[in-house]
């Protein structure tokens, strides 16, 4: 049987007394026991066949290989291929450790037999067997090793067995494994009329049932293990996080990959926005020039303490930028007005919504138009004229004859005379010229941010394209504008064409399934040299697995990581990755609401970072004695003069100085000290 041992009827000597008694009780227990179900019958399959070449189980093919030869040299994870195969199965290895006595022996046997043989190859005249003399070599050089001490002897079984839901697929796929195996020159064999001791020999049974071995010495043995972490880590870069496989440092520099974007996916509260910042500063560190979509106002203390620019984006704010701008340069076979209208036909379907044929070909003349009436055209020479406004377009709109036009020109109005005017609707007056700059849409509706950040996208796309510059553009909470198809095709089109202005586009979203649901969500992973996978939830796990292809214990890794904690992918390589930070990087991108709390209140602000008045310190002040106001009575005369001290003379009114004589001097009035409420002395700063 293959799911249990058969039970060996015991046969009664006739010599020996029967000494189980059969009682009414045990009758009933074992009719019980009868109609129970057993371990054994639940995990067992509902049949089995065995062939010359499979065995069915259930309804999975099975088809078991024994490894036979191996490479002469090998170096560590050289069974690599063998485990990245892409088809189910499963790999049973078994290792016997021998006696080194015994082995030296035979090694001794075998090495006279070698030397005998090519001894004999000479006296007849015979080239000598090239493999003869490697087996000698390779003989000898054991036997010194184990004579030392160095090397232990060992014998390894390797077993193999494939899985499929039908013959044909597991002949192709057997096919496959032996092509793959003598690709790094391993011999493989089928089990032939053995299937169901291959089978019991690759379960986890610990069963080794077919004992088919090949000597190996401690270092052959050891660089078959399968499993190695990889070492992340180049010479220079930056460094994202420590390997937690091997503690080996994660240092990459994302500007000397095929491209230098990434995408960042975790759920809320996973440490992404940490790892984030964390990058953004060291790259700054560097001399990268960062700029920075913040959607939710989180990187103004960057700014701040790295002296970068903050642009706030309010009707009130002096700082606009104008959509229709264009970059002024000329590419051969590349339309810039062509393609700025293309970008504003995306930017328009957010702020109009959804529009049909006809509307979006009056859209198009609309544009056009407005752009020809400042004298811009396809003629580059033009188009470093001042650009048209919004404004224009609404009145290009308006004066169309088409009622379509008219009506287009109403979805428009709202950002012209209505409650949004002036937020995007004024020339620019603002360039790239600080290595730090962070846009920060907070304060925007939500309905608004979308548009903000196309905007935001389009201005910094045309920007960079004027100057060759190392930069670093982040958009964080991608998922507000990968919504919108035309926006995401835009973002597509950033990250296709980055690497040829020196950008590196940084997307990071933690609505994971509606960014992976659209092609362009999907075409921006697969255009990002380095993926990070912080925590996801339970609801999303199987997608993200599903497209990344990864293993159980990676997809429990996921579910079960800490924050600052997941898989980092760079290339055909990942690994366990920990966010690490100084203190000092740590105080200034954390965006623990406690850990603000805490910091606030040891510098002495409030919860809102403004600072609290200090007190003026007390110092010991003179009592002052009151005001005595003369009681109305009869005068009382004064004492003797001479019986008082000269330089105080009480009631001088009662008792007049004699003519001539000079009046004494009135002692200085005494203040007392005032305190300015609010006023913080300069040492307290």
């Amino acid at each position: 049987m293959i799911f249990g041992k058969k039970k060996t009827q015991q046969v009664q000597s006739p010599s020996q007394p029967q000494t189980k008694q059969v009682t009414p009780v045990s009758k009933e227990l074992a009719k019980v026991e009868k109609g129970m179900v057993s371990l054994a019958d639940v995990i067992a399959p509902s049949s089995v066949e065995v062939d010359f070449h499979y065995i069915r189980v259930g309804e999975i093919y099975y088809k078991t290989f024994f490894v036979i030869g191996y490479p002469r040299y090998v170096s560590a994870n050289w069974l690599q291929p063998l485990i990245d195969f892409d088809h189910s199965m499963n790999i049973s290895m078994f290792l016997y450790p021998t006696s080194s006595p015994d082995v030296l022996s035979d090694l001794r046997r075998k090495i006279a037999e070698m030397e005998a043989t090519i001894a004999s190859q000479i006296e007849d005249g015979q080239v000598v067997d090239a493999k003869v003399r490697a087996s000698l070599d390779d003989a000898l050089a054991i036997q010194d090793q184990l004579a030392k001490g160095v090397e232990r002897f060992f014998q390894l079984s390797l077993y193999i067995t494939l899985c499929s839901d039908n013959v044909k697929e597991l002949d192709e796929a057997s096919k496959q494994l032996t092509a793959t195996l003598g690709s790094i020159m391993m011999i493989c064999k089928t089990a032939t009329l053995q299937m169901e001791d291959g089978f019991k020999s690759s379960i986890p049974m610990g069963q080794d049932k077919l004992f088919i071995t090949r000597n190996m010495d401690t270092t052959s043995l050891a660089s078959t293990f399968p499993f190695t972490s990889a070492t992340l880590a180049q010479e220079k870069g930056v460094m994202y996080g420590i390997n937690e496989q091997n503690g080996s440092l994660i240092i990459f520099d994302r500007f000397s990959l095929e491209n230098g974007n990434e995408v960042v996916l975790g759920k809320s509260g996973s440490g992404k926005s940490y790892l984030i910042k964390l990058e953004a500063l060291r790259q700054y560190m560097f001399g990268t020039e960062v700029i920075i979509v913040d959607p939710e106002g989180e990187y103004e203390e960057i700014a701040q303490t790295l002296g970068g620019e903050h642009v706030s984006f309010t009707p009130s704010n002096p700082i606009k930028i104008n959509p229709f701008d264009l970059s002024g340069l000329y590419e051969e076979g590349e339309n810039e007005l062509g393609l700025k209208i293309l970008s504003l036909h995306g930017l328009l379907r957010i702020v109009m919504g959804e529009l049909d044929a006809g509307h979006d070909s009056i859209l198009d003349r609309a544009l056009m138009e407005t752009y020809r009436q400042k004298g811009i055209t396809a003629d580059p020479a033009t188009q470093k004229k001042t650009p048209p406004l919004m404004e224009d377009l609404y009145k290009v709109l308006l004066g169309m004859e088409d009622p379509a036009a008219r009506e287009l020109a109403l979805r428009l109005e709202k950002f012209i005379k209505g409650s949004l005017n002036g937020i995007f609707n004024q020339q620019s007056n603002f360039d790239l010229k600080n290595p730090l700059t962070i846009f920060n849409i907070k304060a925007l509706e939500e309905e608004l941010r979308p548009i903000a950040m196309h905007i935001i996208l389009d201005f910094v796309w045309t920007r960079v394209r004027k100057t060759l510059k190392k930069r670093l553009l982040i958009l964080d909470e991608a998922w507000y504008i990968m919504k919108y198809p035309d926006s995401a095709s835009f973002v597509y089109g950033i990250a296709k064409r980055s690497r040829k202005y020196y950008l590196a586009l940084t997307t990071a979203t933690q609505d994971v399934q509606d960014f992976l649901s659209t092609d362009y969500g999907k075409a921006v992973l697969s255009n990002s040299s380095i993926q990070m996978l912080l925590k996801q939830s339970p609801t999303e796990i199987d997608l993200i697995s599903k497209v990344f292809y990864l293993s159980e214990g990676e997809k429990e890794l996921l579910l079960s990581a800490d924050i600052g904690e997941g898989l980092f992918f760079a290339g055909q390589s990942h690994v366990a990755m920990k966010v690490i930070a100084a203190p000092f990087e740590h105080t200034l991108i954390t965006s623990n609401p406690q850990e603000i709390l805490n910091m606030r209140e040891d510098a002495g602000e409030d919860s809102e970072g403004n600072l609290l008045p200090t007190p003026a310190p007390e110092s010991p002040v003179e009592p002052i004695a009151p005001v005595m106001q003369p009681a109305p009575a009869e005068p009382i005369a004064a004492p003797p003069v001479s019986n008082l001290p000269s330089q105080v003379q009480p009631n001088a009114p009662l008792n007049p100085m004699p003519a001539g004589s000079t009046p004494p001097a009135q002692p200085p009035a005494i203040t007392p000290p005032t305190t300015d409420v609010g006023t913080i002395p300069p040492s307290n700063v």
